[in-house]
């Protein structure tokens, strides 16, 4: 459809300097990266904002690397969609089988057929890494972990993870599983897309079996919630192939950062790195609004419409990343809204797309979406509509 830019073309100056687009799964581009050197013992290391993915450091960020358990991120994932789907009610038993009790490792020691309700075993996963519990989630959604791998694997793709290959659910050592930390950030972001996901990886502590006469008690395995200000998950992991790794994301004055260190000496050095990220991030940057939820963004005629004009409203906040204490720059925004749409119109349908500039350069480009279904007009809706505009 020919687009047109409305009359919403907003321009304005602030005091920063905006980072170029982000290299992910939704926009391309290249990325600013810092002009320091962080986590300088990881093997691999990045550090982007969550709302916009924009890349602020990067280093090694697409080698290929054994994950270990960080790949729970991607059965958490699975977990969050299938609840949200309907698949899933977080009371429903999910029932060990032999299987899933005899995984070494991190667990929480399930005994063959023992049940716990999907938020139970969804704590076991986030705070206790049990590989157990993984392993019980996939046969759950999926009828085997065999199954579950080929959906983990599907949405690896689906989210452009290039650098990746799942072999199992729980990242247990096996042959042909990795992933590397910008694929690890791009799951995270997704995974944070699911914001109760956080009242499990940003608890410190809490207990399965309490009722019963074996509680457990878990303690959660990144002790950055506990330690650093606004940390609230994700995953850590740890083989000896892998050393210790970390997916970890904190929330400061309405931004998110999410940080990722692969190959981490210890775990001394692997939280003392990326809390210097989360520093960096929130002492440097900053989130700059251009529209708030509910703000009006446009008008949007429709042809044949039972209504013929929508009031386009920001489905969610809409913002940009820039530097703190850059030199002034000058960055606008332009709505543009299609013309020519025609009833019906399904919900949700791309109907436009909110474009950032600096200069003249693009820096971000969002996707506008039909906030209702708008049905076609019957012939005398058409008419009445007609006529009126005539004598008016």
């Amino acid at each position: 459809m020919k687009k047109i830019s409305l009359s919403l073309l907003l321009v304005f100056s602030i005091s920063a300097g905006l980072l170029l687009p982000p290299a992910s799964a939704e926009e391309k581009g290249g990325a600013q990266q810092a002009d320091v050197s962080l986590a300088p013992q990881s093997s691999s290391a990045i550090l982007l904002d969550a709302y916009t993915g924009t890349i602020i450091y990067e280093k090694n960020s697409h080698d290929k690397l054994p994950p270990a358990s960080i790949t729970k991120i991607m059965t958490m994932l699975l977990t969050m969609e299938a609840l949200e789907n309907g698949k899933l009610k977080l009371t429903d038993p999910v029932r060990a089988s032999e299987y899933a009790s005899s995984m070494g490792g991190s667990q929480i020691f399930l005994e063959p057929g023992e049940e716990m309700s999907v938020e139970e075993m969804l704590k076991g996963i986030a705070m206790a890494s049990g590989n157990d519990a993984s392993v019980a989630m996939a046969e759950k959604i999926a009828g085997s972990e065999q199954a579950f791998v080929r959906l983990m694997n599907d949405k690896a793709k689906e989210l452009g993870m290039n650098d990746t290959h799942f072999a199992n659910c729980n990242g247990l050592p096996a042959k042909d599983h990795y992933s590397s930390a910008h694929d690890i950030a791009l799951m995270s972001r997704e995974l944070l897309k699911y914001p109760q996901i956080t009242k499990y990886t940003g608890a410190y502590q809490d207990y399965l079996r309490k009722s019963s006469d074996k509680p457990f008690w878990l303690v959660n395995t990144n002790k950055l919630v506990r330690f650093y200000t606004g940390a609230d998950g994700l995953k850590t992991g740890y083989t000896s192939e892998a050393k210790f790794c970390l997916s970890a994301t904190a929330k400061r004055d309405g931004m998110r950062v999410v940080a990722v260190v692969l190959g981490e000496p210890n775990t001394k050095t692997r939280n003392s790195e990326i809390a210097s990220m989360f520093d960096y991030a929130f002492s440097q940057y900053a989130m700059k609004s251009l529209y708030n939820q509910g703000d009006e963004i446009g008008k949007l005629s429709i042809e044949k419409g039972v209504v013929p004009e929508l009031t386009i409203k920001a489905d969610k906040p809409y913002s940009v990343l820039v530097k703190k204490g850059g030199r002034q720059e000058e960055i606008r925004h332009e709505v543009q809204l299609d013309s020519g749409i025609k009833a019906p119109l399904k919900k949700g349908e791309v109907i436009g797309k909110l474009i950032v500039y600096q200069n003249n350069a693009k820096l971000k480009e969002f996707e506008l979406k039909s906030p209702v279904a708008v049905e076609k007009a019957g012939w005398w809706r058409l008419f009445k509509r007609t006529t009126s505009k005539l004598f008016s």
